[in-house]
Protein backbone atom coordinates (compact mmCIF):
# COMPACT_ATOMS: atom_id res chain seq x y z
CA UNK A 1 0.00 0.00 0.00
CA UNK A 2 1.33 3.44 -0.94
CA UNK A 3 2.13 5.72 1.99
CA UNK A 4 1.17 9.38 2.01
CA UNK A 5 4.36 11.43 2.12
CA UNK A 6 3.25 14.49 0.18
CA UNK A 7 0.83 16.69 2.18
CA UNK A 8 -1.13 17.52 -0.95
CA UNK A 9 -1.99 13.83 -1.34
CA UNK A 10 -3.85 13.84 1.94
CA UNK A 11 -6.77 16.06 0.88
CA UNK A 12 -10.05 14.21 0.30
CA UNK A 13 -8.67 10.88 1.48
CA UNK A 14 -8.05 12.57 4.80
CA UNK A 15 -10.96 14.95 5.29
CA UNK A 16 -13.91 12.83 4.19
CA UNK A 17 -13.35 9.82 6.51
CA UNK A 18 -12.28 12.15 9.31
CA UNK A 19 -15.47 14.24 9.21
CA UNK A 20 -17.67 11.15 8.81
CA UNK A 21 -16.04 9.63 11.91
CA UNK A 22 -16.51 12.86 13.86
CA UNK A 23 -20.18 13.23 13.06
CA UNK A 24 -20.78 9.72 14.32
CA UNK A 25 -18.55 9.81 17.40
CA UNK A 26 -18.34 13.40 18.63
CA UNK A 27 -18.87 14.11 22.30
CA UNK A 28 -21.72 16.31 23.44
CA UNK A 29 -20.14 19.42 24.94
CA UNK A 30 -22.06 22.50 26.13
CA UNK A 31 -20.10 25.05 24.10
CA UNK A 32 -20.06 22.84 21.00
CA UNK A 33 -23.77 22.10 21.17
CA UNK A 34 -24.70 25.74 21.73
CA UNK A 35 -23.17 27.26 18.61
CA UNK A 36 -22.93 30.49 20.65
CA UNK A 37 -19.80 32.49 19.69
CA UNK A 38 -19.51 33.81 23.27
CA UNK A 39 -19.49 30.32 24.81
CA UNK A 40 -17.14 29.03 22.11
CA UNK A 41 -14.75 31.91 22.80
CA UNK A 42 -14.82 31.22 26.56
CA UNK A 43 -14.20 27.51 25.97
CA UNK A 44 -11.25 28.11 23.65
CA UNK A 45 -9.57 30.42 26.13
CA UNK A 46 -10.08 27.87 28.92
CA UNK A 47 -8.92 24.92 26.81
CA UNK A 48 -5.47 26.35 26.22
CA UNK A 49 -3.17 23.90 28.05
CA UNK A 50 -6.17 22.30 29.81
CA UNK A 51 -7.92 19.04 28.89
CA UNK A 52 -11.67 19.02 28.26
CA UNK A 53 -12.46 16.79 31.24
CA UNK A 54 -10.52 19.09 33.58
CA UNK A 55 -11.88 22.28 32.08
CA UNK A 56 -15.60 21.49 31.81
CA UNK A 57 -16.55 22.02 35.50
CA UNK A 58 -14.81 25.42 35.43
CA UNK A 59 -16.60 26.31 32.18
CA UNK A 60 -19.98 25.42 33.65
CA UNK A 61 -19.29 27.40 36.85
CA UNK A 62 -17.98 30.42 34.95
CA UNK A 63 -20.79 30.58 32.39
CA UNK A 64 -23.44 30.03 35.07
CA UNK A 65 -22.14 33.20 36.74
CA UNK A 66 -21.60 35.07 33.45
CA UNK A 67 -24.09 33.55 30.96
CA UNK A 68 -23.69 36.42 28.47
CA UNK A 69 -20.91 38.71 27.39
CA UNK A 70 -22.90 41.60 28.88
CA UNK A 71 -22.83 39.97 32.33
CA UNK A 72 -19.10 39.40 32.02
CA UNK A 73 -18.46 42.97 30.90
CA UNK A 74 -20.46 44.36 33.83
CA UNK A 75 -18.64 42.25 36.43
CA UNK A 76 -15.91 43.43 38.77
CA UNK A 77 -12.47 41.99 38.05
CA UNK A 78 -12.39 40.30 41.46
CA UNK A 79 -15.62 38.46 40.61
CA UNK A 80 -14.08 37.26 37.35
CA UNK A 81 -10.88 36.07 39.03
CA UNK A 82 -12.90 34.27 41.72
CA UNK A 83 -14.95 32.47 39.07
CA UNK A 84 -11.74 31.55 37.23
CA UNK A 85 -9.91 30.36 40.34
CA UNK A 86 -8.27 26.96 39.94
CA UNK A 87 -7.71 27.17 36.18
CA UNK A 88 -4.44 29.06 36.46
CA UNK A 89 -3.01 31.40 33.81
CA UNK A 90 -4.91 34.30 35.36
CA UNK A 91 -3.82 36.78 32.70
CA UNK A 92 -6.29 34.96 30.46
CA UNK A 93 -9.12 35.79 32.86
CA UNK A 94 -8.08 39.44 33.00
CA UNK A 95 -7.82 39.58 29.20
CA UNK A 96 -11.20 37.86 28.88
CA UNK A 97 -12.77 40.48 31.10
CA UNK A 98 -11.08 43.34 29.23
CA UNK A 99 -12.13 41.95 25.85
CA UNK A 100 -15.72 41.42 26.97
CA UNK A 101 -15.92 45.13 27.77
CA UNK A 102 -14.34 46.01 24.42
CA UNK A 103 -16.78 43.82 22.50
CA UNK A 104 -19.77 45.32 24.33
CA UNK A 105 -18.54 48.88 23.82
CA UNK A 106 -17.28 48.56 20.23
CA UNK A 107 -19.32 45.71 18.71
CA UNK A 108 -22.61 45.85 20.57
CA UNK A 109 -21.84 42.58 22.36
CA UNK A 110 -21.33 40.51 19.18
CA UNK A 111 -18.05 38.61 18.96
CA UNK A 112 -16.40 39.83 15.71
CA UNK A 113 -16.59 37.48 12.74
CA UNK A 114 -13.58 38.78 10.81
CA UNK A 115 -9.95 37.82 11.32
CA UNK A 116 -8.55 41.32 11.72
CA UNK A 117 -11.19 42.50 14.20
CA UNK A 118 -11.06 39.33 16.27
CA UNK A 119 -7.28 39.06 16.22
CA UNK A 120 -6.98 42.67 17.45
CA UNK A 121 -8.79 41.89 20.70
CA UNK A 122 -6.70 41.50 23.85
CA UNK A 123 -5.82 37.89 24.61
CA UNK A 124 -6.93 36.59 21.19
CA UNK A 125 -4.03 34.99 19.31
CA UNK A 126 -3.94 33.14 16.01
CA UNK A 127 -5.12 29.88 17.55
CA UNK A 128 -8.12 31.37 19.36
CA UNK A 129 -9.11 33.51 16.37
CA UNK A 130 -9.01 30.50 14.05
CA UNK A 131 -11.01 28.38 16.48
CA UNK A 132 -13.76 30.96 17.03
CA UNK A 133 -14.06 31.87 13.34
CA UNK A 134 -14.22 28.25 12.21
CA UNK A 135 -16.36 26.75 14.98
CA UNK A 136 -18.74 29.65 15.60
CA UNK A 137 -18.84 31.27 12.16
CA UNK A 138 -17.93 28.32 9.87
CA UNK A 139 -15.01 30.07 8.20
CA UNK A 140 -12.08 27.98 6.88
CA UNK A 141 -9.31 28.90 9.31
CA UNK A 142 -7.20 25.91 10.36
CA UNK A 143 -6.73 25.31 14.09
CA UNK A 144 -3.46 23.65 15.10
CA UNK A 145 -2.94 22.51 18.68
CA UNK A 146 -1.01 19.63 20.23
CA UNK A 147 -3.66 17.12 19.20
CA UNK A 148 -3.58 18.27 15.58
CA UNK A 149 0.22 18.23 15.48
CA UNK A 150 0.19 14.63 16.70
CA UNK A 151 -2.43 13.49 14.17
CA UNK A 152 -0.73 15.13 11.18
CA UNK A 153 2.82 14.17 12.11
CA UNK A 154 1.79 10.52 12.49
CA UNK A 155 -0.34 10.52 9.36
CA UNK A 156 2.47 11.95 7.23
CA UNK A 157 5.29 10.22 9.10
CA UNK A 158 6.97 13.47 10.11
CA UNK A 159 9.85 12.32 12.31
CA UNK A 160 11.40 15.76 12.88
CA UNK A 161 11.19 17.57 16.20
CA UNK A 162 7.70 19.04 16.64
CA UNK A 163 9.13 21.69 18.95
CA UNK A 164 10.75 23.14 15.82
CA UNK A 165 9.08 26.26 14.43
CA UNK A 166 9.73 25.00 10.90
CA UNK A 167 7.89 21.73 11.57
CA UNK A 168 4.94 23.53 13.16
CA UNK A 169 4.81 25.91 10.21
CA UNK A 170 4.77 22.94 7.81
CA UNK A 171 1.91 21.30 9.71
CA UNK A 172 -0.05 24.58 9.84
CA UNK A 173 0.34 24.98 6.05
CA UNK A 174 -0.73 21.38 5.48
CA UNK A 175 -3.88 21.64 7.60
CA UNK A 176 -4.72 24.96 5.94
CA UNK A 177 -4.68 23.18 2.56
CA UNK A 178 -6.84 20.34 3.82
CA UNK A 179 -9.56 22.27 5.64
CA UNK A 180 -12.77 22.15 3.56
CA UNK A 181 -14.68 25.35 2.86
CA UNK A 182 -18.04 23.60 3.42
CA UNK A 183 -17.37 22.06 6.84
CA UNK A 184 -14.49 23.90 8.56
CA UNK A 185 -16.12 23.67 11.99
CA UNK A 186 -16.51 19.90 11.82
CA UNK A 187 -13.01 19.49 10.38
CA UNK A 188 -11.22 21.44 13.11
CA UNK A 189 -13.19 19.84 15.89
CA UNK A 190 -12.70 16.41 14.33
CA UNK A 191 -8.93 16.90 14.28
CA UNK A 192 -8.86 17.87 17.95
CA UNK A 193 -11.33 15.14 18.90
CA UNK A 194 -9.37 12.46 17.07
CA UNK A 195 -6.15 13.49 18.80
CA UNK A 196 -7.84 13.58 22.18
CA UNK A 197 -9.87 10.38 21.96
CA UNK A 198 -8.05 8.08 19.52
CA UNK A 199 -4.61 9.31 18.39
CA UNK A 200 -3.42 9.65 21.97
CA UNK A 201 0.17 10.42 22.96
CA UNK A 202 0.66 6.87 24.22
CA UNK A 203 -1.22 3.70 23.31
CA UNK A 204 -3.16 5.23 20.40
CA UNK A 205 -6.31 3.35 19.41
CA UNK A 206 -5.24 2.85 15.78
CA UNK A 207 -7.91 0.27 14.97
CA UNK A 208 -10.58 2.85 15.78
CA UNK A 209 -8.96 5.53 13.64
CA UNK A 210 -10.66 6.48 10.35
CA UNK A 211 -7.26 7.45 8.93
CA UNK A 212 -5.31 4.28 9.73
CA UNK A 213 -5.32 2.95 6.17
CA UNK A 214 -2.97 5.74 5.07
CA UNK A 215 -1.25 6.65 8.35
CA UNK A 216 2.53 6.33 7.95
CA UNK A 217 3.26 6.00 11.67
CA UNK A 218 0.67 3.27 12.13
CA UNK A 219 1.61 1.34 8.99
CA UNK A 220 5.31 1.42 9.88
CA UNK A 221 4.78 0.74 13.61
CA UNK A 222 6.24 4.10 14.69
CA UNK A 223 3.43 5.58 16.74
CA UNK A 224 5.69 5.28 19.79
CA UNK A 225 8.36 7.50 18.22
CA UNK A 226 6.21 9.91 16.20
CA UNK A 227 5.72 12.69 17.01
CA UNK A 228 9.24 13.28 18.24
CA UNK A 229 9.60 16.05 20.81
CA UNK A 230 13.04 17.05 22.03
CA UNK A 231 13.53 17.05 25.82
CA UNK A 232 12.24 20.15 27.53
CA UNK A 233 14.61 22.38 29.42
CA UNK A 234 15.02 21.60 33.11
CA UNK A 235 12.36 23.36 35.16
CA UNK A 236 13.88 25.70 37.75
CA UNK A 237 12.90 25.46 41.42
CA UNK A 238 12.34 28.36 43.82
CA UNK A 239 11.76 28.48 47.57
CA UNK A 240 9.10 30.99 48.54
CA UNK A 241 8.42 32.08 52.12
CA UNK A 242 5.20 33.77 53.25
CA UNK A 243 3.92 35.16 56.50
CA UNK A 244 0.43 34.62 57.84
CA UNK A 245 0.39 37.79 59.92
CA UNK A 246 -2.24 37.80 62.65
CA UNK A 247 -3.49 40.67 64.81
CA UNK A 248 -5.07 40.72 68.28
CA UNK A 249 -8.50 39.92 66.78
CA UNK A 250 -7.10 36.86 64.97
CA UNK A 251 -7.52 38.57 61.62
CA UNK A 252 -4.89 37.87 58.95
CA UNK A 253 -3.23 40.27 56.53
CA UNK A 254 -3.59 39.62 52.79
CA UNK A 255 -2.11 41.52 49.86
CA UNK A 256 -3.43 41.97 46.31
CA UNK A 257 -0.90 41.49 43.53
CA UNK A 258 -0.57 44.26 40.90
CA UNK A 259 -2.49 43.60 37.69
CA UNK A 260 0.62 43.69 35.49
CA UNK A 261 2.51 40.80 37.13
CA UNK A 262 2.08 37.03 37.18
CA UNK A 263 -1.10 36.11 39.09
CA UNK A 264 -2.07 39.77 38.88
CA UNK A 265 -5.21 40.79 40.75
CA UNK A 266 -5.15 37.76 43.05
CA UNK A 267 -4.69 37.92 46.80
CA UNK A 268 -1.88 36.24 48.71
CA UNK A 269 -0.05 36.11 52.00
CA UNK A 270 2.89 38.52 51.80
CA UNK A 271 6.38 37.14 51.32
CA UNK A 272 8.82 36.32 48.57
CA UNK A 273 11.72 34.28 47.19
CA UNK A 274 14.46 32.89 49.37
CA UNK A 275 17.90 34.19 48.49
CA UNK A 276 21.02 32.04 48.36
CA UNK A 277 22.37 31.23 51.82
CA UNK A 278 19.27 32.43 53.68
CA UNK A 279 17.33 30.48 56.26
CA UNK A 280 13.59 30.53 55.52
CA UNK A 281 12.99 32.56 58.69
CA UNK A 282 15.59 35.10 57.53
CA UNK A 283 13.73 35.36 54.22
CA UNK A 284 10.49 35.91 56.08
CA UNK A 285 11.85 38.80 58.14
CA UNK A 286 13.55 40.43 55.14
CA UNK A 287 10.60 40.09 52.75
CA UNK A 288 8.00 41.38 55.19
CA UNK A 289 10.14 44.37 55.99
CA UNK A 290 10.75 45.10 52.26
CA UNK A 291 7.12 44.58 51.27
CA UNK A 292 5.30 45.98 54.29
CA UNK A 293 7.80 48.03 56.28
CA UNK A 294 7.26 46.00 59.46
CA UNK A 295 9.31 43.96 61.88
CA UNK A 296 7.71 40.72 63.00
CA UNK A 297 7.85 38.33 65.93
CA UNK A 298 6.14 35.24 67.33
CA UNK A 299 7.22 33.31 64.24
CA UNK A 300 5.87 29.75 64.17
CA UNK A 301 6.14 27.25 61.31
CA UNK A 302 2.70 26.58 59.81
CA UNK A 303 2.95 24.52 56.61
CA UNK A 304 5.15 23.56 53.68
CA UNK A 305 3.85 22.55 50.24
CA UNK A 306 5.08 22.07 46.67
CA UNK A 307 3.45 23.58 43.60
CA UNK A 308 4.26 23.60 39.89
CA UNK A 309 3.67 26.47 37.47
CA UNK A 310 4.14 26.21 33.72
CA UNK A 311 7.81 27.25 33.72
CA UNK A 312 9.02 26.70 37.28
CA UNK A 313 8.30 24.90 40.53
CA UNK A 314 8.13 26.22 44.06
CA UNK A 315 8.28 24.99 47.60
CA UNK A 316 6.12 27.31 49.68
CA UNK A 317 7.10 27.74 53.33
CA UNK A 318 4.43 29.39 55.49
CA UNK A 319 4.83 30.80 58.99
CA UNK A 320 2.38 32.47 61.33
CA UNK A 321 3.64 35.65 62.94
CA UNK A 322 2.60 39.04 64.30
CA UNK A 323 3.72 42.65 63.84
CA UNK A 324 6.14 43.94 66.49
CA UNK A 325 7.09 47.29 64.98
CA UNK A 326 5.55 49.41 62.25
CA UNK A 327 2.23 49.58 60.44
CA UNK A 328 1.85 47.42 57.28
CA UNK A 329 2.09 49.53 54.11
CA UNK A 330 1.48 48.30 50.56
CA UNK A 331 4.98 48.93 49.20
CA UNK A 332 4.89 46.30 46.43
CA UNK A 333 1.25 45.19 46.33
CA UNK A 334 -1.84 47.02 45.09
CA UNK A 335 -3.77 46.76 48.34
CA UNK A 336 -3.68 45.29 51.84
CA UNK A 337 -6.58 44.01 53.92
CA UNK A 338 -7.08 42.60 57.39
CA UNK A 339 -9.73 39.88 57.16
CA UNK A 340 -11.08 37.13 59.36
CA UNK A 341 -10.13 33.58 58.46
CA UNK A 342 -13.76 32.84 57.56
CA UNK A 343 -13.68 35.72 55.03
CA UNK A 344 -10.71 34.34 53.09
CA UNK A 345 -13.00 32.33 50.83
CA UNK A 346 -14.45 35.60 49.54
CA UNK A 347 -11.19 36.54 47.82
CA UNK A 348 -9.51 34.94 44.78
CA UNK A 349 -6.19 33.28 45.68
CA UNK A 350 -3.56 31.37 43.68
CA UNK A 351 -3.75 27.61 44.20
CA UNK A 352 -0.85 27.30 46.65
CA UNK A 353 -2.12 30.15 48.82
CA UNK A 354 -5.63 28.73 48.64
CA UNK A 355 -4.36 25.55 50.25
CA UNK A 356 -3.12 27.67 53.15
CA UNK A 357 -6.54 29.32 53.54
CA UNK A 358 -8.15 25.87 53.74
CA UNK A 359 -5.72 24.81 56.44
CA UNK A 360 -6.38 28.00 58.39
CA UNK A 361 -10.13 27.41 58.21
CA UNK A 362 -9.66 23.80 59.29
CA UNK A 363 -7.44 24.89 62.19
CA UNK A 364 -9.99 27.43 63.39
CA UNK A 365 -12.81 24.89 63.12
CA UNK A 366 -10.84 22.45 65.29
CA UNK A 367 -10.36 25.07 67.99
CA UNK A 368 -14.03 25.05 68.88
Amino acid sequence: MQLVTDPDEGGLGFTEPLIAWYRKNKRSLPWRDSGDPYLIWISEIMLQQTRVDQMQPYFERFTAKFPTIFKLAQADQQEVLSAWEGLGYYSRARNLHHTARTVVESFGGAIPDTWDELRALKGVGDYTAAAVLSIAYHKPHAVVDGNVIRVVSRYLGIADDVRSAAVRKRIQATVSRWIPAKAPSDFNQAMMELGSQVCKPSNPQCRQCPLQAHCVASLTARTDTIPYKSPAAKVPHVNVVVGIIQDESNRVLIARRPDDVMLGGLWEFPGGKQESGELTTDTLHRELYEELGVKIGNVVFFHRLKHAYSHFKITLHAYTCSVLMGSPTARTSSELKWVSVSELDDYPFPKANRELTRLLNRRDDNEY
